[in-house]
């Protein structure tokens, strides 16, 4: 039996994609999703039915094996003493290296290291890198299985301590063995503002691709020596409204930035899991993003 079409963005009322992003960003809970998007389907049957239909699917998005044996794929501890105390993440480099690889840490959405962050760490692995995820949930014991638990234990976590976690685990790719030395990071929705972050906080972070992500604090961003690929979605109101002042600040500071926003895309575009998907626009997303660390990130880069 054929698979059914992909569903895409344009398939939903956009009030209903709207409620989705509140939604999945905590600000409405399931109960007040199924509520709003009841006024667009058959009562509640039908709005639980939009719901599976917006939610991941990782299986039929994943891209590579997680035992593609192209890759050498584990998870590490590493220590964390002013975060959690000990961090956790899915490393994944090439079996075959010719010599020293650059690095490039992977900040997850706010739901964990799930299984399609997981497979975006393969892909950058396959593309010639050595590839970190830390997952944020490991000192609550880790990604568990579903997203709404995940985004439910999120919600627990002392954001402060988060990103010391984010900073440790950086600070132990750059010195991995393997490596060149060379560190690039990237993330997606909470992992974008995390991305921003880093760049505020590690001198030696040579380049960020932030996707859809939280701006970093205004004050901070002097200190940003990395070269910055900034993914906005078109349609995007909540992180898009920082944009305007975020940008201002770059320019302030001379920090070197290019921004992608394609039109018409949703935020979460990049994720191929999710009907808010974007096939050329991900596509073109991701080659700027290798492209990037390609450059900043290989020697003589």
């Amino acid at each position: 039996m054929p698979n059914p079409p992909r569903l895409k963005a344009t398939d939903f009322d956009p009030e209903v994609l709207r409620l989705f992003d509140q939604y999945v960003h905590g600000a409405i809970d399931r109960r007040g999703f199924l509520a709003g998007a009841a006024r667009f389907a058959a009562g509640a049957a039908g709005a639980a039915g939009l719901l599976a239909a917006l939610s991941p699917q990782f299986a039929a998005a994943q891209q590579v094996k997680p035992d593609d044996k192209r890759l050498i794929a584990k998870h590490v501890e590493f220590p964390s003493p002013k975060g959690y105390g000990t961090g956790r993440g899915y490393l994944v480099r090439p079996a075959k290296a010719r010599g020293p690889l650059p690095l490039v840490l992977v900040a997850h959405e706010n739901r964990g290291l799930n299984p399609h962050i997981e497979d975006i760490t393969r892909r950058l692995a396959l593309a010639d890198f050595i590839a970190f995820a830390p997952d944020a949930l490991f000192p609550l014991g880790g990604y568990p299985g579903d997203e709404d638990s995940a985004r439910t234990l999120f919600g627990q976590l002392d954001q402060a301590k988060t990103r010391e976690d984010f900073i440790a685990a950086a600070g132990m790719l750059a010195g991995i063995d393997g490596g060149n030395g060379k560190l690039g990071a990237v993330g997606f929705c909470y992992g974008g503002g995390i991305a921003n972050f880093l760049a505020t906080r590690l001198p030696n972070l040579a380049a960020a691709a932030p996707f859809y992500g939280a701006a970093a604090p205004l004050e901070d961003v002097p200190k940003i020596k990395a070269e910055l690929l900034v993914v906005l979605a078109a349609n995007d109101e909540r992180i898009n409204a920082a944009w305007p002042a975020y940008e201002a600040a770059l320019k302030e500071a001379k920090v070197r930035y290019t921004l992608f926003q394609p039109p018409g895309t949703q935020h979460g575009f990049n994720n191929d899991t999710t009907p808010r998907y974007d096939e050329a626009a991900a596509k073109q997303a991701w080659e700027r993003t290798l492209a990037l660390f390609n450059r900043t990130l290989r020697e003589g880069g």
